[in-house]
């Protein structure tokens, strides 16, 4: 139990007497910082969450869009770091099953799951190897059973995450704006418990994620079970469709305990439960371990007397356990019986709200030295540098992951994994893109600047497939935030998000904070993790095959701010130097500039340049159209830099278009009109990739052999402990 010597005597002053153990368990699952978000929720506030498209209900999980024709989109984030650093593969696959069940609560058919994964040092860790496959294959497997594409994501590796795991899973629903479930309850409406039993699994399980991981509690994680989930999508789904369902909520962090009291305050109720009512997977269970358990594949219903034979009869259909726990009260209590004995009776409201705090925050002293940079010794070879960072686990292609992921299920996708951004075909004639985004060796270097080139990342994949950003969600997760150097770096992060969200007008339509992420070595890098939602209303860009005589055109000047690169820290084993930062005008005009080229039909290829620079971007075109490509850096616009800069710089808001020599006039006339700073840098052609600095040869690199060592640098690295 996790409740701090003050909360104990706020709560017994809220209440006028001595807590009950099971209020103490119910309270200190819900005041955790997991479910209460007590030390970030007055922040998150900055954050803009109202647009056009936006629709708010009272009681969603999830972010809810309007993409026209009366259809609307759902999109959530979570995280399962403490049980995937403990139990991989369960913490991994619930993590998915939770998401998904965000989506269904508001009425909406999960449509695509993304996933987010960081991991210690593959090349010498074999504890982070563990980890890293077994999160992937608990993903494959839960997401594969439930029928339900996983179609992006992004893998990184970094020595922070040393005996640790961030697994955050993203979903997308999609249904028709008449389905969603107006949350409300009746008088003598009753409360249902649908799906799997509930067990002692996952026990404490929001308390456990609320603190620094110091043991190895497995009873804390829960047991996936994808073919129950996938029972219970249907069930609820066709509720939905008979109008079975007043409100609903998913059973995840802090069980019924949260579930319940978050149901009652946000619908101003009051409800009465008995734990001898719920279905349990053990005889013998104490209402203390009923109420916290976190048992997964659960959902909360509320309905009325006369539609419960209904929903019985569904139930019984999919063969998923159907409980009627209890009773709508008016009172505002949350009341816990067992039997006729109480348990509990607590105000809903004192349950649901914890104090929120303000905790102090002060710039981390190491960030004063951080910039500077110093020399290094000089590259010799950069046909070998360049190899070497293609080979590297952080730019190396992640099919071995995607590829073990049923993309494709549910015929929506049209852009697959491994593109900048996934396409999911919507039923109105539009098209719906999305990616997620993270760079904490950027952010580690500086917050704010790095956790707006997250986001603008983000856009630019999405941008690339042809569509507009119209919604966006954060997942925030950094170290202990009573350590005033780690909350101020939380704080910058959310400030720079907050500018760049209100500059660029796209609304957080949902997120998530994880806390308390530390290792034995400390705490990790600021690590926020940002997903965009884009809407096409017509066709997504997808990538023509790229033809010898082609030309490669370049958007967006290069600059000398190699801080965080991987250039940087891989190559030189250097952190430190200055981290790329977005011009908001430059940002701007560039997005508008490929959207209207992408929308005439003008370009094959777009794609964003971002880890590794100009040098992988190029390389990654050339690969993945199997087609050599001779670039002139001396054209690259920007900063006069040095070569090593011009090859590896990570500077933002760049695009490489490649396009037909016939469309050139009418792509500068309107780069030209829109004042964006471009230029025509290379040519496709040939079995190399080639880089000259005027008359002089750079790198020189057989594309076929280069996609070998891309491709199968990193399932060798994880199979089989080598290159």
């Amino acid at each position: 139990m996790s409740l701090e010597e003050q909360e104990l005597s706020e709560l017994k002053s809220k209440i006028g007497r001595n807590p009950t153990s099971t209020e103490l368990q119910i309270v200190a699952a819900e005041w955790s910082e997991h479910c209460s978000y007590k030390s970030s929720k007055r922040h998150l506030k900055m954050l803009p969450m109202d647009g056009p498209l936006v629709i708010k209900e009272k009681g969603y999980d999830s972010g809810v869009l309007d993409v026209g024709d009366g259809y609307v989109v759902t999109a959530h984030i979570e995280s399962h770091n403490h049980p995937s650093a403990v139990e991989p593969y369960g913490g991994a696959a619930t993590g998915v099953g939770g998401v998904i069940r965000d989506i269904l609560s508001a009425g909406t058919r999960p449509i695509a799951i993304f996933d987010g994964l960081r991991f210690g040092n593959i090349e010498k860790d074999l504890q982070a190897r563990w980890l890293f496959k077994n999160a992937v294959t608990g993903i494959a497997d839960y997401g594969n059973c439930l029928g339900i594409p996983t179609i992006g994501g992004e893998v990184e590796f970094d020595e922070c995450y040393e005996n640790y795991a961030l697994v955050d899973v993203a979903a997308l629903g999609f249904g028709k704006k008449e389905n969603l479930i107006k949350n409300h309850a009746k008088k003598d409406d009753i409360v249902v418990l649908m799906g799997g039993a509930t067990g002692r699994d996952g026990i404490g399980g929001s308390q456990f994620a609320s603190d620094s991981l110091e043991s190895e509690d497995r009873s804390a994680v829960q047991i996936p079970d994808p073919f129950i989930e996938k029972l219970i999508i249907e069930a609820v789904l066709q509720a939905r469709d008979d109008g079975l369902i007043h409100a609903m909520k998913d059973l995840g962090g802090g069980g019924l305990s949260c579930a319940i009291s978050e149901t009652a305050d946000a619908l101003d109720i009051g409800i009465e439960m008995d734990v001898d009512k719920v279905h349990t997977r053990e005889s013998d269970m104490h209402p203390d371990e009923i109420m916290v358990s976190e048992s997964q594949e659960r959902m909360l219903v509320v309905t009325s007397k006369s539609k419960l034979k209904k929903l019985e009869e569904i139930c019984k259909k999919f063969h998923i356990g159907c409980s009627v726990i209890g009773q709508v009260k008016f009172d505002h209590q949350m009341h816990v019986t067992k039997g006729k004995k109480t348990f509990a009776n607590l105000p809903t409201d004192v349950v649901a709200n914890a104090t929120l705090l303000d905790l102090p925050s002060k710039e981390p002293t190491y960030l004063k030295t951080i910039e500077t940079e110093k020399k290094f010794k000089p590259v010799s070879d950069y046909s070998k540098t360049l190899m070497k960072l293609l080979a590297s686990p952080n730019i190396a292609s992640k099919i071995w992951v995607y590829g073990q992921y049923d993309h494709e299920v549910g015929i929506r996708t049209v852009v697959k994994p491994g593109a900048d951004a996934a396409v999911l075909r919507l039923d109105n004639g539009k098209y719906l893109s999305a990616k997620i985004d993270g760079n904490p060796k950027q952010c580690y270097i500086n917050p704010r600047e790095g956790a707006i080139g997250c986001f603008e990342e983000a856009c630019r994949n999405v941008v690339c497939t042809g569509a507009k950003p119209i919604g966006m969600l954060d997942h925030l997760q950094f170290g202990n935030p009573k350590d005033p150097e780690i909350f101020w770096t939380f704080l910058e992060s959310l400030k720079g998000l907050t500018d760049f969200a209100k500059s660029f007008g796209i609304p957080c339509v949902g997120g998530k904070v994880s806390l308390y992420n530390e290792t034995p070595s400390g705490p990790i890098k600021p690590t926020p993790v940002i997903g965009v939602i884009g809407l096409i209303d017509k066709k997504p860009s997808v990538p023509q095959k790229i033809s010898k005589g082609d030309c490669l055109l370049i958007i967006g000047d290069t600059k000398d701010e190699m801080g965080g690169s991987e250039f940087f820290e891989y190559i030189h084993k250097f952190v430190g130097g200055k981290c790329p930062k977005v011009n908001f005008d430059d940002s701007k005009k560039n997005m508008k500039s490929v959207l209207s080229l992408i929308k005439n039909n003008l370009v094959k290829s777009v794609h964003d340049c971002s880890k590794g620079g100009l040098a992988v971007a190029v390389s990654e075109l050339t690969m993945t159209n199997q087609i050599g490509c001779k670039v002139s850096l001396d054209k690259v616009p920007g900063d006069k830099l040095d070569v090593d800069r011009i090859l590896f710089s990570e500077s933002h808001s760049r695009y490489l278009l490649a396009f037909e020599k016939k469309n050139l006039a009418q792509i500068e006339s309107l780069l030209n009109k829109n004042k964006v700073s471009f230029k025509q840098i290379g040519q496709f052609g040939g079995s190399d990739i080639e880089f000259s600095n005027k008359t002089k040869s750079i790198i020189k690199l057989n594309v076929e052999r280069t996609r070998k060592t891309w491709l199968h640098s990193l399932p060798n690295l994880v199979l089989h402990g080598k290159k």
